[in-house]
């Protein structure tokens, strides 16, 4: 494998990417001297192999529909025995245009207008923007703190249920807060989804960016008992940056479950883009595996320096990040309104980050940054932050 380089700047300004080029228009931080931290997806180059599968595709020069996915099949068999010790059969994968598409059409095939959708807040806003939009109800069950992490408050998400309740949409591991979830508490979660009917689909897109020292549980090895209530969604596109070629693993290992998912996607007429299916199948490969092991020890490297200066600045805490590349940082400290936190980042540091009531209840005195990005910008990020917020210190 090619060594990457994770310390090259690649200049996305112009090149139609919503995290840069959008960049203005949302947070009012010009792209010019501003530093793009809220868009997940990353600035670096995917491994060698996803290069040279697009330039095989390339070179061949006829871009026609997409047959005979065995391979692409296999590899993402092969990927979740290897990386995570799940047996997935070939019959349970669906391919749907990224995870966003995979929960909307969950949301369609497993509930009806009317019902509530059960989230663990505060969580990935599409969820939210999904279910509101398809009309069904978000239902928050907000998460607790202890010492500084989430952990599940059971006994407060019992009682919120009203037995309209349909599904719960899992983050695993969580994002923004970037849990990585135990075996004990998701086996609490299929209880609970088990006592209250509810479908469970759990979205484990970040389940390969987990940090040394942590260890990540497919629900299917946690809770064997819930197949018939379980839909598992991962991806290659946040582990190898692929978001754009918009293509995810919906996995239903339960027979009669699929019939419903199906059917929905029958009804919309969705087909696999060819160019995420050569990417992903490329991706899932020893070469891949080599790369994101590279990956993982980079982004320790970019928590950690991240942390220990935002941790500097008085009146600011990040959340320990066991997981993903998304810090979460709470500003409650400073006594600041999220108005005045938020000008301070936007227009002295000059950074895009998300807002954290975006992501639900528990989430407005956060804001959220993608440390996926070249270390020197990193670094460069820290230190804005600190001059904002130097008259603290």
């Amino acid at each position: 494998m090619t060594t990457p380089n994770f310390d090259l700047l690649i200049d996305r300004r112009g090149t139609h990417s919503a995290k840069w080029d959008m960049m203005e228009a949302n947070f009012g931080v010009a792209a010019a001297d501003g530093i793009a931290m809220w868009v997940a997806d990353m600035d670096f180059q995917p491994p060698a192999c996803v290069q040279a599968a697009v330039e095989a595709m390339a070179g061949h020069g006829v871009y026609g529909y997409f047959g005979d996915d065995r391979a692409y099949r296999d590899a993402i068999r092969w990927w979740m025995k290897n990386r995570h010790g799940w047996e997935v059969e070939p019959q349970a994968i669906f391919t749907t245009h990224g995870l966003v598409n995979g929960t909307a059409l969950c949301v369609e095939a497993y509930s009806k207008p009317g019902d509530g959708v059960v989230l663990m807040t505060p969580v990935y806003h599409a969820f939210a923007r999904i279910v509101t939009a398809a009309g069904r109800r978000v239902v928050e069950c907000p998460l607790a703190l202890a010492d500084g992490r989430y952990v599940l408050d059971i006994p407060g998400w019992d009682a919120r249920m009203t037995g309209s309740e349909r599904m719960l949409i899992l983050c695993s591991p969580h994002n923004p807060g970037g849990r990585v979830w135990t075996s004990g508490e998701l086996r609490a979660i299929a209880d609970f989804c088990k006592r209250h009917d509810l479908i469970l689909v759990s979205d484990e897109i970040h389940h390969d960016l987990v940090m040394p020292g942590q260890r990540h549980t497919a629900m299917p090895l946690a809770a064997p008992d819930i197949l018939d209530r379980l839909v598992m969604m991962t991806a290659t596109t946040k582990t190898f940056n692929l978001a754009g070629s918009h293509i995810g693993n919906v996995i239903i290992p339960d027979e009669a479950l699929r019939g419903p998912f199906q059917a929905r996607m029958n009804a919309l007429g969705i087909s696999p883009n060819s160019f995420g299916m050569a990417m992903a199948t490329a991706a899932y490969s020893p070469e891949g595996a080599a790369w994101v092991d590279a990956l993982v020890a980079y982004l320790d490297g970019n928590r950690r320096l991240f942390d220990e200066g935002v941790s500097a600045v008085p009146g600011l805490s990040s959340m320990a990040l066991e997981a993903t590349y998304l810090g979460w940082v709470d500003f409650s400290g400073t006594g600041m309104a999220p108005a005045e936190f938020i000008a301070r980042v936007e227009k002295q540091a000059r950074i895009a980050a998300n807002h954290g009531a975006s992501f639900g209840l528990g989430g407005d005195n956060y804001l959220r940054f993608n440390l996926a990005t070249p270390r020197a910008v990193v670094a460069e990020a820290v230190e804005r932050l600190q001059g904002a917020f130097a008259d603290l210190q």
